[in-house]
């Protein structure tokens, strides 16, 4: 099962902000000094001045007054104290981006600002200094890294358990995120207070017995009291008021509503049914064998290569794939019961391995292909469609949970490693201690 995804981007407004009036303070600086240390870095005037002019221009866009200069830079320092306190915890777990999703990052920048490759977009930025380019692409690998830094650090941090779900899950929040449908019943009963008491008693037991919403409402009102009914059909929990969702949401099916008192009468209600609504969550599943070899100390890539061919042509011929992975597969795990990895559902493997099972037909073996652990035969033993939809609602409610978690997790990190760096501010104006 794949760790809980959490989508945060990086709050760096140099992404956005840096192909306006703040570009040009990318290139090198003929004369700076420094403002601050941090841990074993250093902060810059220029870094500074640069960070005030991105917040300034920010603050421009939206239509707000700049606060008093010495209050945006004691600001503007203290972020960037924040920033570089992360870069030392980039530095020490050695977390870079990948090339790929570097270049992929400044492209963007690129084309938002007109420029259709990053070879054009180097030559406009070197165009107005020296190494702004290169500059810029660093600014904006520290940012990546310091997001990756983020999600394994924070999500770590998160705790969900299994009554958490559970309870979101019930809840009307919970529902609707997730598509939950419920089929409801609900009963309304006005009129002279006490006698409508008496009968909402009588009708919430009828309720338990009963679908009949028409004949209970005819059963049940007099000249004194009002027994209104409804079949409320299927129906997302988002869509009913909160107050009768709430208490809709712990129902099982067939049970009422304890009896709810509200200005316009006395309400009970009955779950007829639940359903996922159009969340059906129906995936292909593959039972699914492999033989691993990998490459090791003993063992070269050519090796590797050469034996992974050797036992594709020997199950060609007929050996027993099972046999072959239970001597040779260097995935000890599977190859204890022939290779088996039982039912794999897409999206669990790596890229090469899913894309190849995916292609494979049934009682076939693949030829042999390579992936980040090695090289891989697999044989598709047998198929079928399965109902992940509890699943499917379960990773969904964590996911949602975890999303909740993220932002005060973060808040909490990001003040124990200010508090914990080493921060030595030069400038005395700059620091609000000394104030």
């Amino acid at each position: 099962m794949k760790t809980l995804q959490l989508k945060r981007v990086f709050k760096a407004t140099a992404l956005a902000l840096c192909l306006s009036a703040s570009l040009p303070a990318f290139a090198a600086q003929p004369k700076d000094e420094v403002v601050a240390v941090v841990d074993n870095s250093v902060i810059l005037r220029s870094d500074l001045e640069q960070s005030i002019a991105e917040v300034k221009h920010q603050l421009q866009a939206q239509g707000k007054t700049a606060p008093p200069e010495q209050f945006l830079q004691q600001q503007a320092l203290e972020q960037l104290i924040i920033r570089q306190a992360q870069l030392e915890q980039v530095k020490r777990y050695n977390i870079k981006p990948d090339e790929k999703g570097l270049n992929e990052a400044v492209l963007k920048v690129a084309k938002d600002s007109g420029a259709s490759s990053l070879e054009a977009f180097q030559q406009k930025l070197d165009a107005m200094a020296p190494n702004t380019y290169a500059a810029l692409r660093g600014r904006i690998a520290e940012d990546l890294a310091i997001n990756r830094l983020r999600q394994q650090i924070v999500t770590s941090r998160i705790q969900i358990s299994d009554s958490d779900v559970k309870n979101f899950l019930n809840s009307p929040q919970g529902q609707a995120a997730v598509g939950s449908q419920a089929h409801v019943l609900h009963m309304r009963i006005s009129g002279d207070q006490a006698a409508a008491e008496k009968t909402a008693k009588d009708v919430q037991a009828e309720l338990a017995k009963s679908n009949d919403v028409k004949a209970i409402g005819q059963k049940f009102s007099t000249k004194a009291v009002k027994v209104e009914g409804a079949d409320m059909g299927y129906r997302s929990l988002s869509d009913i008021p909160a107050e009768l969702a709430a208490r809709v949401s712990t129902l099982q099916a067939g049970q009422t509503t304890e009896l709810i008192a509200v200005r316009d009468g006395i309400h009970v209600l009955k779950l007829v049914e639940r359903k996922g609504g159009d969340q059906k969550a129906i995936v292909p599943q593959f039972q699914t064998r492999h033989i691993l070899i990998q490459p090791s100390e003993v063992v070269s890539p050519e090796n590797a290569k050469q034996l992974i061919d050797s036992l594709y042509s020997r199950i060609q011929k007929g050996e027993d794939f099972a046999v072959l992975a239970a001597t040779y597969s260097n995935d000890p795990g599977s190859a204890r019961d022939g290779g088996s990895l039982g039912w794999v559902t897409p999206g669990v493997m790596v890229p090469e391995f899913d894309s190849r099972m995916k292609s494979t037909p049934k009682g076939q073996v693949s030829e042999p292909f390579q992936s980040q652990f090695g090289w891989h035969i697999l044989q598709v033993t047998d198929t079928r469609q399965q109902d992940m939809t509890k699943e499917y609602q379960e990773r969904m409610a964590r996911q949602i949970l975890g999303e909740r978690q993220f932002d005060a997790e973060l808040d909490t990190w990001l003040r124990e490693i200010r508090n914990n760096a080493f921060v030595d501010i030069k400038d005395p104006n700059l620091d609000r201690k000394k104030k």
